[in-house]
Protein backbone atom coordinates (compact mmCIF):
# COMPACT_ATOMS: atom_id res chain seq x y z
CA UNK A 1 0.00 0.00 0.00
CA UNK A 2 1.77 3.41 -0.99
CA UNK A 3 0.15 7.00 0.19
CA UNK A 4 -1.30 9.36 -2.19
CA UNK A 5 1.95 11.56 -2.08
CA UNK A 6 3.74 8.12 -3.54
CA UNK A 7 1.26 7.83 -6.30
CA UNK A 8 1.57 11.09 -7.40
CA UNK A 9 5.50 11.05 -7.40
CA UNK A 10 5.18 7.65 -9.37
CA UNK A 11 2.89 9.73 -12.07
CA UNK A 12 5.37 12.58 -12.11
CA UNK A 13 8.01 10.14 -13.28
CA UNK A 14 6.28 8.13 -16.48
CA UNK A 15 5.26 9.88 -19.49
CA UNK A 16 2.77 7.31 -21.16
CA UNK A 17 -0.29 6.11 -18.67
CA UNK A 18 -3.39 4.21 -19.61
CA UNK A 19 -6.22 4.63 -17.14
CA UNK A 20 -8.69 1.64 -16.90
CA UNK A 21 -12.83 2.44 -15.47
CA UNK A 22 -14.68 -0.63 -14.73
CA UNK A 23 -17.40 -2.37 -17.06
CA UNK A 24 -20.83 -0.61 -16.44
CA UNK A 25 -19.08 2.55 -15.74
CA UNK A 26 -20.27 5.18 -13.06
CA UNK A 27 -20.32 8.41 -12.64
CA UNK A 28 -17.13 7.64 -10.02
CA UNK A 29 -14.96 5.67 -12.29
CA UNK A 30 -15.58 8.23 -15.85
CA UNK A 31 -15.11 11.06 -13.27
CA UNK A 32 -12.08 9.70 -11.84
CA UNK A 33 -10.48 8.50 -15.06
CA UNK A 34 -11.43 12.18 -17.25
CA UNK A 35 -10.49 14.00 -13.97
CA UNK A 36 -6.99 12.10 -14.07
CA UNK A 37 -6.36 12.06 -17.49
CA UNK A 38 -7.10 15.55 -18.34
CA UNK A 39 -4.80 16.50 -15.25
CA UNK A 40 -2.48 14.27 -16.45
CA UNK A 41 -2.40 16.02 -20.27
CA UNK A 42 -2.28 19.30 -18.47
CA UNK A 43 1.44 18.46 -16.92
CA UNK A 44 2.42 17.56 -20.49
CA UNK A 45 2.13 13.66 -20.20
CA UNK A 46 0.35 11.09 -22.75
CA UNK A 47 -2.73 9.67 -21.07
CA UNK A 48 -5.87 7.82 -22.21
CA UNK A 49 -8.74 5.94 -20.58
CA UNK A 50 -9.95 2.45 -21.82
CA UNK A 51 -13.76 1.00 -20.76
CA UNK A 52 -14.99 -2.42 -21.75
CA UNK A 53 -18.40 -0.66 -22.61
CA UNK A 54 -18.91 2.23 -24.40
CA UNK A 55 -19.78 5.33 -23.05
CA UNK A 56 -23.32 6.34 -23.09
CA UNK A 57 -24.51 9.94 -24.15
CA UNK A 58 -25.36 10.64 -20.41
CA UNK A 59 -21.35 10.65 -19.35
CA UNK A 60 -19.70 11.97 -22.83
CA UNK A 61 -19.94 16.03 -21.25
CA UNK A 62 -17.09 14.23 -19.39
CA UNK A 63 -14.87 13.63 -22.12
CA UNK A 64 -14.95 17.51 -23.21
CA UNK A 65 -11.35 18.51 -23.19
CA UNK A 66 -9.73 15.37 -22.78
CA UNK A 67 -6.99 15.10 -25.96
CA UNK A 68 -7.62 11.39 -27.52
CA UNK A 69 -4.51 9.54 -27.82
CA UNK A 70 -2.91 6.07 -28.66
CA UNK A 71 -0.01 4.80 -27.93
CA UNK A 72 1.73 1.83 -26.06
CA UNK A 73 1.63 2.86 -22.19
CA UNK A 74 4.29 2.72 -19.88
CA UNK A 75 2.38 2.46 -16.82
CA UNK A 76 -1.53 1.22 -16.40
CA UNK A 77 -3.79 2.89 -13.66
CA UNK A 78 -7.14 1.16 -12.83
CA UNK A 79 -9.29 3.68 -11.27
CA UNK A 80 -12.06 2.80 -8.79
CA UNK A 81 -11.88 -0.82 -9.58
CA UNK A 82 -12.17 -3.42 -6.52
CA UNK A 83 -11.23 -6.46 -7.93
CA UNK A 84 -9.40 -7.54 -11.84
CA UNK A 85 -12.76 -9.25 -12.70
CA UNK A 86 -14.76 -5.57 -13.12
CA UNK A 87 -12.38 -4.53 -15.82
CA UNK A 88 -14.60 -6.92 -18.18
CA UNK A 89 -13.03 -8.47 -21.24
CA UNK A 90 -11.18 -7.51 -23.30
CA UNK A 91 -9.81 -5.59 -20.42
CA UNK A 92 -8.86 -8.33 -18.21
CA UNK A 93 -7.16 -10.08 -20.93
CA UNK A 94 -5.12 -7.22 -21.98
CA UNK A 95 -3.90 -5.71 -18.95
CA UNK A 96 -5.28 -7.95 -15.93
CA UNK A 97 -1.33 -8.81 -15.22
CA UNK A 98 0.30 -5.28 -16.06
CA UNK A 99 -1.55 -2.68 -13.42
CA UNK A 100 0.73 -0.37 -12.02
CA UNK A 101 -1.29 1.47 -9.78
CA UNK A 102 -4.90 0.92 -8.38
CA UNK A 103 -6.65 3.89 -6.84
CA UNK A 104 -9.89 2.95 -4.84
CA UNK A 105 -11.97 3.28 -2.32
CA UNK A 106 -13.74 0.53 -2.10
CA UNK A 107 -12.90 -1.55 1.43
CA UNK A 108 -12.98 -4.93 -0.73
CA UNK A 109 -10.25 -4.49 -3.10
CA UNK A 110 -8.50 -7.02 -3.69
CA UNK A 111 -4.74 -5.47 -4.07
CA UNK A 112 -4.63 -6.91 -7.58
CA UNK A 113 -1.90 -4.05 -8.71
CA UNK A 114 1.97 -3.97 -7.97
CA UNK A 115 0.99 -0.50 -6.00
CA UNK A 116 -2.46 0.31 -4.28
CA UNK A 117 -3.45 3.08 -2.60
CA UNK A 118 -6.99 2.31 -1.23
CA UNK A 119 -8.89 4.42 1.16
CA UNK A 120 -12.53 3.22 2.36
CA UNK A 121 -13.29 6.76 4.40
CA UNK A 122 -13.33 7.77 1.10
CA UNK A 123 -17.10 8.55 -0.10
CA UNK A 124 -15.63 8.76 -3.57
CA UNK A 125 -12.66 7.44 -5.96
CA UNK A 126 -13.38 11.51 -7.33
CA UNK A 127 -12.15 12.19 -3.84
CA UNK A 128 -8.84 10.89 -3.94
CA UNK A 129 -7.92 11.61 -7.34
CA UNK A 130 -9.00 15.44 -5.98
CA UNK A 131 -6.14 15.00 -3.52
CA UNK A 132 -3.82 13.71 -5.85
CA UNK A 133 -3.92 16.21 -8.68
CA UNK A 134 -3.74 19.00 -6.13
CA UNK A 135 -0.39 17.31 -4.60
CA UNK A 136 0.59 17.26 -8.22
CA UNK A 137 0.15 20.23 -8.12
CA UNK A 138 -2.34 20.58 -11.40
CA UNK A 139 -4.70 23.42 -12.07
CA UNK A 140 -8.33 22.13 -10.71
CA UNK A 141 -10.17 24.21 -13.39
CA UNK A 142 -13.97 23.99 -14.54
CA UNK A 143 -13.43 20.93 -16.46
CA UNK A 144 -11.85 18.90 -14.40
CA UNK A 145 -14.00 20.15 -11.26
CA UNK A 146 -16.80 18.70 -13.30
CA UNK A 147 -15.74 15.87 -13.72
CA UNK A 148 -14.75 14.89 -9.74
CA UNK A 149 -17.79 16.72 -8.35
CA UNK A 150 -19.63 14.20 -11.10
CA UNK A 151 -18.28 10.96 -9.22
CA UNK A 152 -18.85 12.49 -5.73
CA UNK A 153 -22.02 13.52 -5.86
CA UNK A 154 -23.33 9.97 -7.88
CA UNK A 155 -21.68 7.79 -5.30
CA UNK A 156 -23.04 10.01 -2.32
CA UNK A 157 -26.40 10.04 -3.57
CA UNK A 158 -26.75 14.06 -4.14
CA UNK A 159 -24.41 13.65 -0.73
CA UNK A 160 -27.70 11.74 0.60
CA UNK A 161 -26.04 8.88 1.50
CA UNK A 162 -24.13 7.76 4.59
CA UNK A 163 -20.67 7.70 3.52
CA UNK A 164 -20.83 11.53 3.51
CA UNK A 165 -17.86 12.86 5.51
CA UNK A 166 -17.17 16.84 6.44
CA UNK A 167 -14.27 16.32 3.78
CA UNK A 168 -16.50 15.30 1.21
CA UNK A 169 -18.59 18.67 1.29
CA UNK A 170 -15.11 20.59 1.63
CA UNK A 171 -13.82 18.96 -1.68
CA UNK A 172 -17.37 20.00 -3.36
CA UNK A 173 -17.65 23.15 -1.78
CA UNK A 174 -14.05 23.65 -3.73
CA UNK A 175 -15.14 22.06 -6.94
CA UNK A 176 -18.23 24.41 -7.45
CA UNK A 177 -15.42 27.67 -6.34
CA UNK A 178 -14.26 26.98 -9.92
CA UNK A 179 -17.40 27.87 -11.47
CA UNK A 180 -18.41 24.60 -12.70
CA UNK A 181 -22.20 24.41 -13.01
CA UNK A 182 -23.04 21.46 -10.21
CA UNK A 183 -27.09 22.57 -10.56
CA UNK A 184 -26.91 21.09 -14.45
CA UNK A 185 -24.23 18.10 -13.01
CA UNK A 186 -26.94 17.28 -10.49
CA UNK A 187 -30.10 17.66 -12.55
CA UNK A 188 -28.74 15.33 -15.32
CA UNK A 189 -27.61 12.82 -12.70
CA UNK A 190 -30.47 12.26 -10.85
CA UNK A 191 -33.80 14.23 -12.13
CA UNK A 192 -33.41 13.61 -16.26
CA UNK A 193 -34.75 10.43 -17.09
CA UNK A 194 -35.26 8.95 -20.90
CA UNK A 195 -38.18 7.27 -22.27
CA UNK A 196 -36.01 3.87 -22.16
CA UNK A 197 -34.99 4.47 -18.35
CA UNK A 198 -39.42 4.94 -17.60
CA UNK A 199 -39.95 1.98 -19.52
CA UNK A 200 -37.33 -0.55 -17.83
CA UNK A 201 -38.52 1.13 -14.65
CA UNK A 202 -42.54 0.56 -15.26
CA UNK A 203 -41.37 -3.12 -16.19
CA UNK A 204 -39.07 -4.17 -13.32
CA UNK A 205 -41.47 -2.65 -10.85
CA UNK A 206 -43.79 -5.42 -12.31
CA UNK A 207 -41.14 -8.11 -10.79
CA UNK A 208 -40.40 -6.83 -6.88
CA UNK A 209 -41.29 -9.98 -4.73
CA UNK A 210 -40.78 -9.45 -0.99
CA UNK A 211 -39.37 -11.79 1.50
CA UNK A 212 -38.46 -11.93 5.53
CA UNK A 213 -41.61 -9.46 6.52
CA UNK A 214 -41.16 -7.30 3.74
CA UNK A 215 -37.46 -6.48 4.51
CA UNK A 216 -36.22 -7.10 1.68
CA UNK A 217 -37.21 -6.89 -1.80
CA UNK A 218 -35.59 -8.67 -5.45
CA UNK A 219 -36.32 -6.99 -8.82
CA UNK A 220 -35.15 -8.66 -11.88
CA UNK A 221 -33.67 -7.35 -14.76
CA UNK A 222 -33.51 -9.48 -18.12
CA UNK A 223 -32.12 -8.92 -21.26
CA UNK A 224 -35.91 -9.12 -22.91
CA UNK A 225 -36.47 -6.16 -20.99
CA UNK A 226 -33.35 -4.24 -22.22
CA UNK A 227 -34.14 -5.54 -25.90
CA UNK A 228 -37.63 -4.59 -25.64
CA UNK A 229 -37.20 -1.26 -23.95
CA UNK A 230 -34.11 -0.16 -26.18
CA UNK A 231 -32.13 0.64 -23.40
CA UNK A 232 -28.85 1.28 -23.06
CA UNK A 233 -26.06 0.81 -20.21
CA UNK A 234 -27.05 4.62 -19.03
CA UNK A 235 -30.27 4.12 -18.83
CA UNK A 236 -29.96 1.48 -16.39
CA UNK A 237 -28.47 3.55 -14.00
CA UNK A 238 -30.91 4.03 -10.80
CA UNK A 239 -32.34 1.36 -11.50
CA UNK A 240 -31.04 -1.09 -8.48
CA UNK A 241 -32.19 1.73 -6.19
CA UNK A 242 -35.93 1.27 -6.80
CA UNK A 243 -35.69 -1.88 -4.26
CA UNK A 244 -34.76 0.28 -1.49
CA UNK A 245 -36.59 3.05 -1.58
CA UNK A 246 -39.57 1.24 -0.39
CA UNK A 247 -40.83 1.96 3.12
CA UNK A 248 -39.58 -0.87 5.48
CA UNK A 249 -37.01 -2.70 3.60
CA UNK A 250 -33.67 -3.02 4.71
CA UNK A 251 -32.07 -4.94 1.71
CA UNK A 252 -32.99 -3.87 -1.86
CA UNK A 253 -31.38 -6.79 -4.17
CA UNK A 254 -31.36 -6.54 -8.09
CA UNK A 255 -30.41 -9.16 -10.70
CA UNK A 256 -29.20 -8.69 -13.66
CA UNK A 257 -29.02 -10.76 -16.63
CA UNK A 258 -26.03 -10.62 -18.27
CA UNK A 259 -25.74 -10.74 -22.26
CA UNK A 260 -22.93 -13.24 -21.71
CA UNK A 261 -25.15 -15.69 -19.57
CA UNK A 262 -25.27 -15.77 -15.99
CA UNK A 263 -26.54 -12.72 -13.34
CA UNK A 264 -24.78 -9.50 -12.01
CA UNK A 265 -26.45 -8.92 -8.47
CA UNK A 266 -26.50 -5.48 -7.02
CA UNK A 267 -27.16 -4.81 -3.35
CA UNK A 268 -28.46 -1.81 -1.74
CA UNK A 269 -28.48 -1.83 2.17
CA UNK A 270 -29.86 0.89 4.90
CA UNK A 271 -28.15 0.58 8.56
CA UNK A 272 -27.20 -1.79 10.29
CA UNK A 273 -27.06 -4.09 7.10
CA UNK A 274 -23.77 -4.46 5.39
CA UNK A 275 -24.34 -5.67 1.74
CA UNK A 276 -20.09 -6.10 1.00
CA UNK A 277 -20.36 -9.19 4.48
CA UNK A 278 -23.17 -10.78 2.02
CA UNK A 279 -22.02 -10.76 -1.32
CA UNK A 280 -18.53 -11.01 0.09
CA UNK A 281 -19.94 -15.06 0.50
CA UNK A 282 -20.02 -15.23 -3.39
CA UNK A 283 -16.74 -13.75 -3.94
CA UNK A 284 -17.88 -10.17 -4.23
CA UNK A 285 -17.57 -7.02 -2.14
CA UNK A 286 -18.16 -3.15 -1.99
CA UNK A 287 -19.51 -1.18 0.40
CA UNK A 288 -21.78 -1.26 3.67
CA UNK A 289 -24.70 0.32 1.80
CA UNK A 290 -23.95 -1.04 -2.03
CA UNK A 291 -22.57 -4.20 -2.92
CA UNK A 292 -22.59 -7.18 -5.96
CA UNK A 293 -21.51 -10.88 -6.60
CA UNK A 294 -22.00 -12.71 -10.24
CA UNK A 295 -23.95 -15.76 -10.40
CA UNK A 296 -23.18 -18.54 -13.36
CA UNK A 297 -26.70 -20.10 -12.52
CA UNK A 298 -30.00 -20.02 -13.58
CA UNK A 299 -32.46 -17.42 -12.14
CA UNK A 300 -34.14 -19.09 -9.54
CA UNK A 301 -30.80 -20.52 -8.25
CA UNK A 302 -28.81 -17.59 -8.19
CA UNK A 303 -32.19 -15.96 -6.66
CA UNK A 304 -32.43 -18.92 -3.97
CA UNK A 305 -28.94 -18.72 -3.05
CA UNK A 306 -29.15 -14.85 -2.09
CA UNK A 307 -31.93 -14.33 -0.57
CA UNK A 308 -31.22 -17.61 2.08
CA UNK A 309 -27.74 -16.05 2.13
CA UNK A 310 -29.68 -12.58 3.31
CA UNK A 311 -32.46 -14.62 5.70
CA UNK A 312 -28.88 -16.10 7.18
CA UNK A 313 -27.94 -12.82 7.93
CA UNK A 314 -30.98 -11.04 8.91
CA UNK A 315 -31.11 -13.57 11.76
CA UNK A 316 -28.00 -12.77 13.12
CA UNK A 317 -28.55 -8.97 13.30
Amino acid sequence: MISLNEAAEYLRGVDHILILSHQFPDGDTLGASTALCRGLQQLGKHAMIKCSDEIGPKYRYLFDGVKPEEFSPDVVVAVDIADLTLLGEPLVSQYGKKIDLCIDHHPSNTCYAARCHIDPKASATCELIYTLLKQMDVEIDQLIAASLYTGITTDTGCFKYTNVTPATYRIAADLVETGMNAPKINRLMFDTKSRAHMEMERRVVDTIEYFYDDRVAVIVITQKMIAETGAKEDDMEGLSSIPRQIEGVLIGVTIREKAAGGYKISLRAQQPVNASEICAKFGGGGHAGAAGCTFNTTLEEAKTQMVSAIGEYLTKL
